[in-house]
C-alpha cells in the first residue's frame, strides 16, 4: 500500500503576530502551461491535419465536441467558410463532432462592450452540452478573441480555447497571449482573465483579404515590439518598409511571425506571464493608446492608437533626455513611411483645465495596482521601465506632436 508522506511540521510564531499562535503551512505546485502556436494556410483544407491532430493531442482517440464562434464580418466576407468547416468536420468525424454551424458574433470593440455577449455564448455551450473536454474555436480579431476566450474561460471553469485569428494585429500579437477580456465601467478590459489557449493558428490566408486599414493597425504591435526587444527587427522594418507599406505577402507574413516569436519569447521567459508585478513591458505606447481609444469610441482602431503612442512616447523619451533625438527620427519615419497618422485632436482634450488623456496613467497603473510602471525605450530594441511621468514635459510631447502634423 502506497505511504502518503505527513506535512512539514508547521511553524509556529507568537512574536512575530502580537501574541497570537499562527500556524503557516506553504502551499506550493506548479503548472505547466505548453500550447502550439501553428503558422500555415488553408487551415480547414481538408488534407491539412494540423486543426485536428491538435484536437488529438491529449485524447487521441475521443471524439470532440466543437462549438465555433466566427466574426459575422468574415462569414460575410468568405461566404464559403462554413461550409469548408462543415467539410472539414465531414473528412475528420471520427475526432470532431461539430454540433452546429459557426454562430457569427459580432466583430470589433462592440463585442467587449459589457457581459451581454459572454451570456450569450455561453448559452450556446449550455445548450450544446459544451464540456471541459470539447473545444471552443474562436474565429476573428482580437475582440472576438477577447471574448470569446473569457466566455470559455468562465464555463465550467475553463472549456478548452483555440484561436484562429484573422487580423495582423491578432496574429502577431493579441492571438498568441494569454489574456482574455472584455470592457466594463469604462475601462479597457476591466473584466477579464489569465487563462492560456489551448492553440493559436495563424491561417495567412485570412489575412489577404483584409482591407489595407485592417493590415496597417496590425503593423504597429511589430513597431513597438522590435523597438522594446530587438534592435535588429526594428533594423529589418525599416529595409522593408516598402515592402510593408504595400503589403506584399512574403513581408507581412515574416513580420507577423517575427512579432508573434517575440511576443511568445517575453510571455514565455520574461518572468511574469500572468502580470503579478507592476510591470507592462509588452505595452510600450498603450496607456495612451487605451485612453485614445475610449476618448474616440474607438473610432480610432487599436493599432492606429498605438501607432500614436509609440510616437508619443518616443517624443517624451526625448525630452526627458532617455532616447538620442535621431532615434526618435527613425522611428516617426518607420511610423509614417507604413501610412500612420501621428496625431488625433483628442490628445489635447481638456476637463475642468486638465488634459483628460493624462487620465489614461492613474488607469494604467490602477489596472494592475502598485506603482506606476510604463516601458519607454533608451535607444532602438531597448526598453526602460520608469516609474514617474512628468506631466509637463508630457504635455509638450503632445504639443510636438501637433506642431510636426501642422495641426
Amino acid at each position: 500500500m502506497a505511504m502518503i508522506e505527513p506535512l512539514a511540521a508547521p511553524t509556529r510564531s507568537s512574536d512575530a503576530h502580537n501574541g497570537h499562535a499562527v500556524t503557516v503551512r506553504q502551499q506550493n505546485f506548479s503548472v505547466d502551461y505548453t500550447f502550439p502556436v501553428v503558422f500555415c494556410t488553408g487551415i480547414f483544407d481538408p488534407e491539412n491535419t494540423a486543426l485536428v491532430d491538435t484536437l488529438r493531442r491529449l485524447e487521441p482517440d475521443r471524439r470532440h465536441k466543437v462549438l465555433i464562434f466566427a466574426d459575422a464580418g468574415i462569414l460575410a466576407a468568405r461566404p464559403s467558410l462554413a461550409d469548408e468547416i462543415a467539410r472539414y468536420a465531414a473528412r475528420h468525424a471520427a475526432h470532431i463532432e461539430l454540433v452546429t454551424a459557426p454562430v457569427p458574433v459580432t466583430g470589433g470593440e462592440g463585442i467587449k462592450a459589457g457581459l451581454e455577449k459572454i451570456v450569450e455564448m455561453q448559452q450556446f455551450m449550455v445548450e450544446h452540452h459544451i464540456d471541459r473536454h470539447s473545444y471552443v474555436i474562436a474565429i476573428g480579431g482580437g475582440a472576438v478573441l477577447d471574448a470569446v476566450g473569457l466566455a470559455a474561460a468562465t464555463a465550467h471553469r475553463g472549456i478548452r480555447h483555440i484561436r484562429i485569428p484573422t487580423t495582423v494585429l491578432s496574429q502577431n500579437d493579441s492571438g498568441v497571449g494569454v489574456k482574455n477580456g472584455v470592457n466594463l465601467f469604462d475601462s479597457k478590459n476591466f473584466f477579464g482573465t489569465f487563462v492560456p489557449p489551448f492553440a493559436v493558428f495563424n491561417d495567412y490566408d485570412f489575412i489577404e483579404s483584409l482591407p489595407d486599414r485592417e493590415k496597417r493597425s496590425g503593423i504597429a504591435e511589430a513597431v513597438k515590439v522590435a523597438l522594446i526587444r530587438d534592435g535588429e527587427f526594428f533594423n529589418w522594418l525599416e529595409t522593408a518598409l516598402d515592402d510593408l507599406a504595400r503589403f506584399e505577402p512574403k513581408a507581412m507574413a515574416y513580420m507577423i511571425r517575427r512579432c508573434a516569436e517575440l511576443h511568445m519569447r517575453q510571455i514565455g521567459q520574461g518572468g511574469d506571464p500572468f502580470e503579478f508585478g507592476t510591470a507592462r513591458p509588452l505595452d510600450f505606447g498603450h496607456w495612451a493608446a487605451h485612453r485614445l481609444e475610449m476618448l474616440t469610441e474607438f473610432s480610432v482602431r487599436h493599432g492606429e492608437a498605438v501607432a500614436i503612442g509609440i510616437a508619443l512616447d518616443t517624443e517624451y523619451a526625448v525630452l526627458a533626455g532617455l532616447l538620442p533625438a535621431e532615434d526618435n527620427e527613425r522611428v516617426r519615419a518607420v511610423l509614417l513611411g507604413l501610412g500612420f497618422s501621428l496625431w488625433h485632436p483628442m490628445l489635447e482634450q481638456e476637463r475642468d483645465g486638465q488634459n483628460v488623456l493624462l487620465d489614461g496613467l492613474r488607469e494604467f497603473r490602477e489596472h494592475l495596482g502598485g506603482e506606476l510602471t510604463i516601458t519607454l525605450i533608451e535607444a532602438l530594441g531597448v526598453g526602460l521601465e520608469v516609474h514617474e511621468i512628468n506631466a509637463e514635459k508630457m504635455i509638450q510631447a503632445v504639443a510636438n506632436l501637433k506642431s510636426r502634423a501642422g495641426a
